[in-house]
């Protein structure tokens, strides 16, 4: 989501240079990225994608999302059949592709009945246009109503959920992720380094540095709003000291965390250049000591009650 706005496309194209080399092969974008960016913006990142995936399509699962909005008319968003009909067909053109490995509702609509969104979902599936299904940024209860709706319906189900998971976000601890491990659905988390504030390279007193996500366009105060408080700079800096004494590095260390979650399927972590890779990818590698685990699960024990006092 960094590709088109945070990243110029030879940025971009760097990023997916390393990333497959690094043994990646599962890419997750949006018709609403980048990230940061306006209704004039909306689809670059997957134009970028499109044009580096031309040659090598078959070597990689590609995951998009719809439900933002990407014009200025009211059926330009959402989740009813005819936005979704729109957005896939221009998606594919963007991509370049001829099918869509995952497609994601993006968010949850509260104007058009679950039923039409999944009918719809299935059509695409039969038609082999998309071939698996998911959502994003649903809650608990919306995921559990919209798997229960396409059993009822007996149409093709959501098969993975992709929310907001790391150190200093645990609410979905609580019911997602079991509900998901008991029912087979694949979690996919976003924000893994909490925005590269668990990089530990920021400083409340020196502010939200220019170029980073804190600043970033429309996308800046939700950031901001998110992490960029007392109580988040003082538990990472608690956090970069267990790091430096399990000697590593802290981003490797908050990314390891999350994939320890048996109820994880994979993180989805990004980059503005090519060598920020490098700590989330040796994440995979690095089995976390059972006692870390513990201490780690301890310091950040209020991030998962989503009531904790600011």
């Amino acid at each position: 989501m960094t590709f088109g706005l945070q990243c110029d496309e030879q940025t971009s194209v760097a990023i997916l240079d390393r990333s497959a080399d690094g043994g990646i092969d599962f890419l997750d974008t949006s018709d609403a990225y980048p990230l940061g960016g306006d209704l004039s913006t909306r689809g670059v990142t997957e134009e970028i994608l499109g044009r580096w995936l031309h040659g090598r399509r078959d070597r990689f699962i590609v995951a998009t999302k719809c439900f933002a909005p990407t014009g200025p008319a009211p059926f330009d968003g959402g989740n009813s059949r005819k936005h979704i009909m729109s957005a896939v067909e221009a998606s594919l053109r963007r991509l370049q592709t001829d099918y869509i490995d995952l497609y994601q509702l993006h968010g949850y609509d509260h104007q058009t009945p679950i039923d039409e969104t999944l009918s719809t979902l299935d059509d695409l599936v039969r038609q082999g246009k998309v071939r698996y299904l998911g959502c994003s940024n649903f809650l608990t209860y919306q995921l559990v109503r919209a798997v229960g709706r396409t059993e009822t319906l007996r149409v093709a189900r959501l098969d993975c959920v992709q929310p907001r998971y790391n150190l200093l976000f645990r609410e979905i601890e609580r019911e997602m992720l079991p509900y998901c491990a008991e029912d087979g659905i694949g979690v996919i988390p976003y924000n893994p380094i909490a925005g590269g504030l668990l990089s530990g390279k920021h400083s409340r007193a020196a502010g939200p540095p220019e170029g980073s996500r804190f600043t970033l366009g429309t996308a800046a105060r939700a950031y901001q709003d998110r992490y960029w408080h007392d109580r988040e700079f003082e538990t990472v800096e608690a956090l970069a000291r267990m790091a430096r004494q399990a000697e590593v590095s802290l981003v490797t260390l908050s990314v390891a965390w999350v994939l320890a979650n048996k109820a994880v399927t994979a993180p989805i972590i990004g980059a503005s250049s090519p060598g920020q890779l490098d700590a989330s990818l040796a994440a995979a590698d690095l089995r976390l000591d059972e006692d870390l685990k513990r201490e780690l699960d301890g310091l950040t024990q209020e991030y998962r009650l989503g009531d904790a006092p600011r």
